[in-house]
Order: C-alpha cells, then sequence, then structure tokens
C-alpha cells in the first residue's frame, strides 16, 4: 500500500486545527493568526514521509527520527540480558512515526503504565509510560521501546504477537515528543554516536 504523507493518527485532529482555523478568519480576522499557527504545527508533526530502508543485510537502522541520547550497554530488563543500548529522542519536530528495525517476528509486546518526565532524560527508560516489543531476527534479538515523553500523552502500536515485520515498516506512533530505546545483543556494534541526528527507516544504528 502506497505511503501516505500525512500520518492516519493526525487526520481527525488536522481536520479540526483547520477548521477551527477557518472559522476564526471568519469571526476574528487578523486574530486568527494563533489557529493558523496551531493548524500549520500539526501539519508538520503528523507528516509522514516514505522512507526506503538500506540494502544492507548487517545493518539495524533508525525506528525514529531524531537525536541519539544514548550508545551504551546496560542490561535489558525486557529480555533479562546484558545489551548495547541506542536511544532516540523526538522533539515536536520530528516525524513520529515509528518503524521496525530489523526483519523479524514479534514475539511478545509489553505495555507498561508510568510518569510523563522528559524523554530526553536516562529515567525516562524506567519511569515514563512505555510499549516494549521483542522482535526476533535472523541474527539476534531486539527489544524496542516506545516512551511517552513530557508532552506526549498516547503510544500507539499496532504489532502483534505473530506478526512478521518488515525492516522499516511502519509499526507505531507516539505523539508530541518522545523517545525509542533499541537493545541489541552486546555483540552488535554500533554506528552512531551521543547527539547525532538520524532518520527513521534509513540512518543506520548498528551492524551484526
Amino acid at each position: 500500500m502506497k505511503n501516505p504523507l500525512i500520518a492516519r493518527e493526525g487526520w481527525l485532529v488536522l481536520l479540526a486545527a483547520f477548521a477551527a482555523a477557518l472559522v476564526a478568519t471568519w469571526l476574528l480576522g487578523w486574530w486568527s493568526i494563533p489557529f493558523w499557527i496551531w493548524a500549520v504545527f500539526a501539519l508538520q508533526f503528523f507528516r509522514d514521509p516514505a522512507r526506503v530502508p538500506p540494502a544492507d543485510a548487517d545493518a539495524v537502522i533508525a525506528p525514529a527520527d531524531g537525536r541519539i541520547v544514548v550508545v551504551e550497554k546496560v542490561r535489558d530488563t525486557v529480555l533479562d540480558r546484558d545489551a548495547l543500548k541506542i536511544s532516540v529522542f523526538m522533539n515536536v519536530f520530528n516525524v513520529h512515526s515509528n518503524k521496525s528495525p530489523v526483519d523479524g517476528v514479534v514475539k511478545g509486546i509489553w505495555y507498561t503504565p508510568g510518569l510523563f518526565v522528559n524523554a530526553d532524560l536516562d529515567k525516562a527508560s524506567t519511569e515514563n509510560e512505555r510499549n516494549a516489543i521483542h522482535i526476533a531476527a535472523a541474527r539476534g534479538d531486539i527489544t524496542c521501546v516506545q516512551i511517552a515523553g513530557l508532552i506526549a500523552r498516547r503510544i500507539l502500536c499496532y504489532a502483534r504477537v505473530g506478526d512478521t515485520l518488515s525492516r522499516g515498516q511502519r509499526y507505531g506512533f507516539i505523539r508530541f515528543g518522545s523517545r525509542v530505546d533499541v537493545y541489541l545483543p552486546v555483540s552488535a556494534r554500533p554506528q552512531v554516536s551521543i547527539g547525532q541526528k538520524v532518520t527513521g527507516g534509513r540512518t543506520i544504528l548498528a551492524r551484526w
């Protein structure tokens, strides 16, 4: 199916925003400018451009647009193992569509309610609302965790246990500023560094 330019999660929001802007223009004239600013912001937030993942079979790709805030060896508490953790922080101006980092089968999904502290902080990984999926790939297991942020209040995950995901396939969405943590086997070799900007579905995070 052809990738839409605007994420389906934003259709109702955009309809309401532009309808409100048009009504405000009719009633308020130039005082309607704040309504148009909100409508344009919503339009850029819910954009969802098509992405073509690299053909490199060794590549693990970024699950979201944003900035790298963590590259370190940690404990993956979901799968109870040592892992390489790479975290992507999304601000409100990034594309918020989430994509599978690898080809694989969804083996488990865990939703955890929690807080909404700034997703740029390390404690967001353990304290914020989050949704983790376990993807079994040919070369190893990956845990991919969607984390709500300070403004984000809704995590959407469309994957189900047993689904087969293709690398770069859209599987979820997080609204208004958030984070995605990727846990890889410790043998994986990181290809990004802290502070680097990445593009979901395109940038190589690590290699097997």
